[in-house]
């Protein structure tokens, strides 16, 4: 039961991140700064974005349910409030403030986070350990696409 507890905490704060995240882009996508700008030939189409994350984030918050049940120290925390800051700021950063650089930097940390979450804990979490690589397969691309946009679109 306190399993299920903890799902449940995690699922509302991840997708509260998701929700503040989406609403402090300010229909980023949809702007014509964003539509205009020289983007990576492997984005996917914005319908992906919605999808992938609430998969994402159902897998992660059953993950962190898992770690959280088996390993309720302050690292643990710090690590998942820096990753849930990360996630909801770079949103604000990129979309609304089209600050492409520290976007860059902010979504590059928010995939190192993830990494040491991965290999920090995958030996206690043993085969849970790969509900997060979702996580840290999209963060990858995402980073990727924040990187092209850096590169491609100076001056």
């Amino acid at each position: 039961m306190k399993l299920a507890k903890f799902i449940i905490v995690f699922l509302i704060l991840n997708f509260t991140a998701l929700y503040l995240g989406s609403w402090l882009m300010n229909n980023g996508p949809q702007t014509n700064w964003y539509i205009h700008l020289n983007k990576a030939p492997w984005t996917p189409p914005g319908w992906v974005f919605g999808v992938t994350w609430t998969v994402i984030m159902i897998c992660f918050s059953i993950f962190m349910a898992f770690l959280y049940n088996l390993n309720a120290n302050l690292k643990v925390l710090l690590l998942y409030m820096l990753q849930w800051l990360l996630n909801i700021v770079w949103n604000f950063i990129f979309f609304n403030q089209h600050n492409i650089g520290l976007g860059l930097t902010t979504i590059t940390l928010l995939t190192v986070i993830i990494m040491i979450f991965f290999f920090a804990f995958r030996k206690e979490m043993k085969f849970k350990s790969l509900l997060i690589l979702p996580y840290l397969i999209w963060l990858c691309l995402a980073t990727s696409l924040n990187a092209y946009i850096f590169l491609n679109n100076q001056g």
